[in-house]
């Protein structure tokens, strides 16, 4: 009887971690911009809309709630808002329109940094995504954490609005952003539509081009998937607003390696003295370091299944 039951306590505890992912993840918003910002939430068609869809969050602060598996939709941060103690009022970057601090179901104006997710997609993977294609208007990574497979962190630590072309920026101070190409001259080749509405035909623009050298993991615009989509299995994410770049020690001590994300990338001075060559390090991270982060869910994976095939012995 002990053994039957020590044997069914071992399978269920294995089937327990190698079934984890089934409820979902927990995603955690990290501010650590120098300002307030208010993140917004836009649930896609046919899933479960989450516990709120917009908040403050202040300097410093950190909040995290649970989504489904089979979630999917999208992230950002509002910025430059100002709301009354009624909770009225409106941002000056990624405004979703609804005039409170819950989005109720709109999505953000552009420009806005996006995080895009897709739990529990096709193979039971998450897919997530950072996206510049509607342009930038803070600095946001994504980072999983305890999943298994790849699992690699996104997003853009480079501040754009200081090295925005005039022609693409809007707004100053905390309401700052960098538009996107389209959504400045609203041209076909630039927003990929029309004739350009296919990977053939739509290629990068010079002003993608800059995005993509400044945060090379990011989408810079529609049909920039190869370097840009990441999957993770089982995984819970830590979304931060205005991420800190590692020191310089840090950076010396990782190890380095060509990728197709990392090769546009040189080492130039932007307007602000901050070097191109340190978003590489978000590359890298993507990359690189993604296969050595994904090496303790192998082993768990493995041992998992020795646990599994004990328990199978013993009943």
């Amino acid at each position: 009887m002990d053994l039957f039951f020590s044997s069914h306590t071992l399978l269920f505890f294995a089937l327990t971690l190698f079934l984890r992912g089934g409820s979902g993840a927990t995603f955690t918003f990290t501010n650590n911009c120098d300002y307030t910002v208010w993140p917004g939430i836009l649930s896609n068609a046919g899933s479960q809309a989450l516990e709120t869809t917009g908040f403050e969050l202040s300097k410093g602060g950190s909040r995290s709630f649970q989504a489904p598996t089979g979630w999917s939709g999208r992230f950002w941060g509002r910025t430059g808002c100002t709301f009354d103690s009624s909770g009225s009022g409106t941002c000056a970057t990624g405004d979703c329109g609804s005039g409170q601090v819950e989005c109720n179901g709109a999505g953000a104006a552009p420009p806005a940094t996006l995080a895009e997710f897709t739990l529990g997609g096709s193979g039971g993977k998450d897919f997530y995504d950072v996206s510049l294609v509607d342009g930038y208007n803070l600095p946001m990574v994504v980072a999983g954490s305890g999943g298994s497979g790849m699992c690699g962190t996104t997003g853009c630590v480079a501040d754009l609005n200081r090295r925005c072309p005039a022609e693409l920026r809007v707004g100053e101070g905390e309401g700052e952003g960098c538009r996107s190409a389209c959504e400045a001259f609203g041209r076909a080749e630039y927003c990929c539509s029309g004739e350009y509405g296919t990977p053939d035909r739509c290629r990068p623009s010079v002003y993608s081009a800059m995005f993509k050298s400044a945060c090379p993991s990011s989408y810079s615009y529609a049909y920039d998937d190869a370097t840009s989509t990441f999957t993770c299995t089982g995984a819970d994410y830590q979304i931060t607003f205005c991420p800190s770049l590692p020191s310089q020690k840090s950076s010396k001590e990782s190890p380095t390696r060509a990728t197709t994300a990392s090769t546009s990338t040189t080492t130039q001075t932007g307007e602000a003295g901050v070097m191109l060559a340190d978003d590489s390090w978000l590359a890298s991270l993507a990359t690189a370091d993604a296969s050595r982060a994904a090496f303790p869910h192998e082993i768990a994976f493995i041992a998992t299944t020795i646990i599994l095939l004990m328990a199978c012995l013993l009943l």
